[in-house]
């Protein structure tokens, strides 16, 4: 895979599937994971693993400490990837999720994201492969993994970026 510079997101992101390269990057801006985020995820997945939840337990543990969630870590690092909705259809595939280091409560994460595949599916739509490597403040890799995306090929629905998008439904290619 070719590496081209990072450049701005909203460059990369308000491109047709026709104007993307292999090798295309960005990188996001910080987002730091808190007590909030934490709670809220547990509930919201019911996932109270004491490792997430119980400081006394967490302390005890080799991480030191309480850690966000794996999964929360995910999560936040696909809302800090900009996905134009007039481009971006939907998330087809998460693959190869990898998590390297734990993130503490009070970490900042962000996200450094390359394309590495373009597969035109049809003349409406095309699938981007993205590899997102997360970072915290240290520059330290926290996770990896790659997504699809469904990107629309052509005019980007045709519409005035001042309308409302679309409700026309768009099948998804299998």
């Amino acid at each position: 895979m070719t590496s081209h510079p990072p450049e701005r997101m909203t460059d990369l992101f308000a491109r047709d599937f026709d104007d993307l390269r292999v090798g295309d990057s960005f990188a996001t801006r910080g987002r730091t994971i808190g007590e909030g985020d934490v709670s809220l995820f547990a509930g919201l997945t019911g996932d109270h693993h004491p490792l997430h939840t119980d400081a006394t337990f967490a302390a005890a543990h080799p991480f030191g400490g309480r850690v966000a969630h794996g999964m929360l870590v995910a999560s936040c690092a696909a809302g800090l990837v900009p996905f134009d909705p007039t481009r971006v259809l939907a998330l087809r595939r998460v693959r190869d999720v990898v998590f390297k280091k734990p993130v503490a409560l009070g970490d900042t994460i962000r996200v450094e994201g390359a394309l590495a595949d373009l597969s035109p599916l049809g003349d409406d739509a095309g699938l981007v492969t993205v590899e997102l490597r997360v970072r915290n403040q240290d520059d330290a890799l926290v996770c990896r993994m790659g997504v699809d995306v469904l990107w629309r090929r052509g005019a980007a629905g045709g519409a005035d970026p001042a309308q409302e998008p679309s409700s026309e439904f768009v099948p998804i290619p299998l």
